[in-house]
């Protein structure tokens, strides 16, 4: 038996969350196509007769604004300590940057690997103008990959239980993740806010089960300002109702889910207000 850990890391939207979910088989981190969606650190389990590996799922790293970015970019880098395996994710659609290499410079690259992702919608040229500039790194092992299609995932994966230490499993096998059940919920909640809320609103606003008395679970959105309240809710509840509707949908049958917006003011910027939204 091999288990171990292996840490997803890079810049916002390469696409580590959807890598997870891949390579563990079911959903383990909510996705949208918006920057900074994970905030916290995600484990996700894959089970085999022979092996487990637990995938970190870390926030990208970014330029910092707020008191809340940098305590998303501590835990991405924490995360990357005391694993088995590193990876650095880069986009294969975009250029190698300076955030990019920013991400490679503060972890041990020459044990990592690198995975560009993202091949389904890059040309050939663009993966191998991608491989090309990575591979300069001087890493341990490149892998092109499509989380969302899965081209290159079995190969990937392959190789990484290769690394995994001798050992017994650390979780039981009908375990996928750690999440608790409460904090699932509100993420829910949050990548339904992602998907349907424009501009900058999403970055104002978080969530949290403040009730669990099965089947009926309250959760409350935060947002900083009184303006950004109405646009949470929509015009006569449509936006939240909206919300509501497709939580409900991956959640068992018969649950009922009671949303309410509260206005808490700049609480991205307040150390006791991220700590309570578990940031």
């Amino acid at each position: 038996m091999r288990s171990g850990f292996v840490t997803f890391v890079g810049r916002p939207n390469v696409g580590k969350s959807t890598l997870v979910n891949a390579m563990c088989g079911v959903k383990i981190s909510i996705v949208s196509n918006k920057p900074q969606t994970t905030r916290t650190r995600i484990r996700g389990i894959h089970h085999a007769p022979d092996s487990q590996v637990v995938f970190v799922d870390t926030p990208g790293i970014h330029k910092p604004v707020t008191l809340l970015g940098e305590k998303v970019n501590a835990t991405a880098l924490e995360s990357a300590k005391d694993v088995d395996v590193v990876c650095l994710l880069v986009d294969a659609t975009k250029p190698f940057g300076r955030g990019d290499q920013w991400v490679a410079d503060h972890i041990d690259i020459a044990k990592a690997f690198v995975i560009v992702n993202k091949t389904d919608k890059a040309t050939r040229e663009q993966v191998i103008a991608q491989l090309h500039a990575v591979s300069s790194l001087g890493a341990a092992e490149y892998f092109p990959v499509s989380a969302r299609t899965g081209e290159g995932v079995p190969e990937l994966l392959a190789a990484l239980k290769t690394l995994m230490p001798e050992g017994p499993a650390y979780y039981p096998e009908d375990m996928v993740t750690d999440t608790e059940d409460a904090q699932w919920i509100a993420e829910l909640v949050r990548e339904q806010l992602l998907a349907v809320l424009k501009d900058e609103l999403p970055y104002s606003v978080a969530t949290k089960v403040t009730e669990w008395e099965w089947p009926r679970v309250r959760c409350e959105i935060y947002v900083e300002r009184e303006s950004q309240k109405g646009m949470v809710i929509g015009k006569g509840g449509e936006l939240l109702k909206q919300v509501g509707i497709a939580v409900r949908a991956q959640m068992p049958e018969g649950v009922f889910i009671e949303l309410h917006v509260v206005v808490d003011k700049d609480w991205q910027q307040h150390a006791d207000r991220l700590e309570r939204f578990g940031y």
